[in-house]
C-alpha cells in the first residue's frame, strides 16, 4: 500500500504544477487582453462615439464628417497634408534607396559609420530638424544669410510646404533605410549570376533582378514614410508657418477652439491612410518573408572603382547634410545672439530664459523614458511570452496578437487625443447606462503618459521580442511541463537569459522614443509636469529658438549615450554566451 502511495504521489504532484501552470498561462492572456481593452480599444472607442456628437454632447451622426468636407479651410490642411506625405514619401524612399543600396552592393569604405550617421535623426524631436533648417536657410539662416553676407538673395520660402518637406525627408529617411537595408541584404545571388551568364548588362540586372526582388521593401517603406509624414505634429509646428496640415488641426481643435468633437473627427480622418498603409504593410511583409528559398546563396560584391565612387559621394552627401543639420542646431545652442552676437556661451542651457521648465521638463522626461523603458519591456516581453510560447488557448492567443500589431497603425496624436476622451471623464455611458470609469484617475499623472507612451511604441517592441521568441526551441517549454517544473521558473531561468540582447533592444527603443516623443503625449502632460520634447514646442511659440536649440541637443546626447550604453551592454553579453559556449564544448 506505501509502495502504491508513493508511486501516485509524484504523479499528483506533477498534475498540481501543470494545474497551476495552466491558470498562470491563462492569466498570461487575460492581462494582455485587459491591457488593450484598457489602452487601446475603449479609448478609440470613445474617440469614435465623440466624432459622432456636437459641441453640447448632442448625436447628431456623421453631420461633423459632413461639417468638416463642406469647410474649405478644414479640406485644404487635408489636401495640403496628403501633397505633403505623397512628396515626401517619394523624395525620402529614393534617397534611402540608394543609400541602402551604396551600402549593400558596392566596396565602399567606412559603411559602418555611414549606417550610424544616417540613424542619427532618429535620436531627435521632429521639432529639432525644424529649427536646424530654419538656423540653416531661414530669413537669418546661416547659408542664406552667411557668416560673411554670403547668399543674401538666397529665398527657399522655408515657413510652408518647402520647410515641412525637407523636415519630413530627414525625419522618415533612417525608417526607410532600415527597411531598405535589409531588403537589399537577402537577394540571391544565383539570380546575378544566371544574368552574367547570359551577358545581361549592370543596369538591365537593376532594373530586371534589383528592383523587382526589392519591391515589397520598396512598397513597405513607402508606406511608412507616407504615415509617418501624414501623422507628424512637430515639424509643421515649427517651418509650417500658416501652411495648414491635419496635424496642426487637430491641436487647434482641440486646445485651440476647445471643440473636441471636431477634433475627433479630424482624428479619425487621420487614422484611415494610416489603417490602409498598415494592412498593405502587413500584406508584403508576409510576401517579403516567402521570397527567398533555402537554397539562397548571399550576393557578392564585385569590383568597380567608378561605381563605389559614386557611392561613397552620394552616401557623404547626404551624411553631410545630417551632420550640418546637428552641428547648426549645436552652434545655434551655444551662441550668445544668432547673428548679431556670436561668442560662445553655454547661457541657453541653464533655461534662464524661459517660464523655468527647462531644466525640470528635460528631468522629467528622464523619468517618462526611464519608467515607459522599464514598464513596457516587461510587459511587452510576457505578453510576447504568452501569445508566443502557451499552447493552449489559440483563439485568445490569435486576438492578443492582432491587438499587438494593431497600434503600428495607430497615429499619437490619435492615442493623445483618445486618451483625453476616456480617461479624462469620471463616468463611462454605454447605452444610456452611466458607470463608474475606474481608470479616471490616472488623468492629469505621469501614468497615462507612460501608458500612451507604451501603447505607442508597443508594437515595434513586441515584433522584437517575438523575434527573439521564435528563435528559442519549443522543447523547453515541453520538457519543463512534462519534469513539472513552474513555468515561472523556465521564465526566469531559461527564456529571460537567452533573450537578453533582445530585452536589452526593446529597452533602448522605448527610452529613445519616449525622449523625443511628442504627438501622444501633446495633449496629455499637466501644467506642472512639461516634458522636454512640449518645452521646444513651447520655447518656439515663444520665439526663443537658442533655448528650443539647447534642449533639442540635451535630447540628443542623452539617446546617443543610451545607444553607447546598449551597445556596451549588448558586447558584454555575446562575450559571456562566447565563453559560455566554449565551456560546454570543452
Amino acid at each position: 500500500m506505501n509502495s502504491v502511495l508513493t508511486d501516485i504521489s509524484p504523479n499528483k504532484k506533477v498534475k498540481l504544477r501543470i494545474g497551476a501552470n495552466e491558470w498562470l498561462e491563462r492569466l498570461l492572456v487575460t492581462m494582455v487582453l485587459a491591457f488593450f481593452l484598457i489602452t487601446l480599444v475603449f479609448p478609440l472607442l470613445a474617440l469614435f462615439a465623440q466624432a459622432l456628437y456636437n459641441k453640447d454632447n448632442i448625436f447628431v451622426g456623421i453631420e461633423n464628417f459632413i461639417e468638416y468636407f463642406q469647410t474649405a479651410t478644414l479640406v485644404s490642411s487635408l489636401k495640403n497634408t496628403l501633397f505633403i506625405s505623397t512628396i515626401t514619401m517619394f523624395i525620402s524612399v529614393t534617397l534611402a534607396f540608394f543609400y541602402a543600396y551604396s551600402i549593400t552592393r558596392t566596396r565602399i569604405v567606412g559603411k559602418g559609420i555611414f549606417r550610424y550617421m544616417a540613424l542619427l535623426p532618429l535620436f531627435a524631436p521632429t521639432m529639432m530638424h525644424g529649427i536646424a533648417l530654419m538656423y540653416l536657410f531661414g530669413n537669418q539662416g546661416f547659408i542664406t544669410k552667411g557668416f560673411f553676407g554670403l547668399f543674401p538673395g538666397m529665398d527657399l520660402h522655408l515657413y510652408g510646404p518647402v520647410g515641412i518637406i525637407m523636415a519630413e525627408i530627414v525625419y522618415t529617411f533612417p525608417q526607410a533605410f532600415l527597411i531598405l537595408l535589409i531588403t537589399l541584404k537577402t537577394t540571391d545571388n544565383r539570380l546575378y549570376e544566371a544574368a552574367e551568364t547570359l551577358g545581361t548588362g549592370k543596369w538591365k540586372q537593376f532594373l530586371t533582378i534589383t528592383l523587382p526582388s526589392a519591391k515589397y521593401g520598396l512598397i513597405s517603406s513607402m508606406f511608412v514614410v507616407f504615415t509617418l509624414s501624414f501623422t507628424d505634429y512637430g515639424a509643421p509646428k515649427v517651418v509650417g508657418g500658416q501652411y495648414n496640415v491635419l496635424a496642426t488641426d487637430i491641436y487647434k481643435q482641440v486646445v485651440g477652439q476647445q471643440n473636441l468633437s471636431m477634433g475627433a473627427t479630424v482624428g479619425f480622418i487621420l487614422m484611415i491612410p494610416a489603417v490602409f498603409a498598415f494592412i498593405v504593410d502587413q500584406m508584403t511583409q508576409r510576401k517579403q518573408s516567402t521570397y527567398l528559398s533555402s537554397k539562397s546563396v548571399p550576393y557578392k560584391i564585385g569590383k568597380n572603382r567608378k561605381r563605389d565612387l559614386a557611392a561613397f559621394l552620394y552616401c557623404s552627401f547626404l551624411t553631410g547634410f545630417i551632420l550640418i543639420l546637428m552641428f547648426a542646431v549645436m552652434a545655434a545652442a551655444l551662441v550668445k545672439v544668432w547673428p548679431y552676437n556670436l561668442h560662445l556661451t553655454l547661457d541657453h542651457f541653464s533655461f534662464s530664459s524661459y517660464t523655468g521648465d527647462g531644466l525640470a521638463a528635460y528631468k522629467n522626461s528622464l523619468i517618462v523614458s526611464f519608467l515607459t523603458a522599464v514598464l513596457g519591456t516587461i510587459l511587452t516581453f510576457l505578453f510576447a511570452y504568452a501569445i508566443e510560447k502557451i499552447r493552449k488557448l489559440f483563439v485568445y492567443r490569435k486576438i492578443s496578437y492582432l491587438l499587438s500589431i494593431i497600434p503600428l497603425a495607430v497615429p499619437g496624436l490619435v492615442i493623445g487625443i483618445s486618451y483625453v476622451f476616456f480617461f479624462s471623464r469620471p463616468e463611462i455611458i454605454i447605452l444610456n447606462w452611466s458607470i463608474s470609469n475606474p481608470f479616471h484617475s490616472l488623468y492629469g499623472t505621469i501614468w497615462i503618459i507612460v501608458l500612451a507612451n507604451i501603447l505607442h511604441f508597443y508594437s515595434v517592441a513586441f515584433v522584437t521580442a517575438t523575434t527573439a521568441l521564435k528563435k528559442l526551441d519549443r522543447e523547453f517549454e515541453l520538457v519543463s511541463e512534462s519534469m513539472g517544473i513552474p513555468l515561472y521558473k523556465t521564465f526566469f531561468k531559461i527564456t529571460v537569459p537567452m533573450c537578453l540582447p533582445a530585452i536589452l533592444e526593446m529597452s533602448m527603443f522605448y527610452f529613445v522614443n519616449s525622449m523625443v516623443t511628442i504627438s501622444a503625449v501633446v495633449f496629455l502632460y499637466s501644467a506642472d509636469f512639461k516634458l522636454a520634447a512640449i518645452s521646444i514646442v513651447n520655447m518656439d511659440d515663444a520665439g526663443n529658438w537658442a533655448s528650443a536649440a539647447a534642449m533639442s541637443v540635451l535630447i540628443v546626447f542623452t539617446n546617443i549615450v543610451v545607444k553607447l550604453l546598449y551597445e556596451l551592454g549588448l558586447k558584454r553579453l555575446k562575450k559571456r554566451t562566447e565563453r559560455w559556449q566554449l565551456t560546454n564544448e570543452n
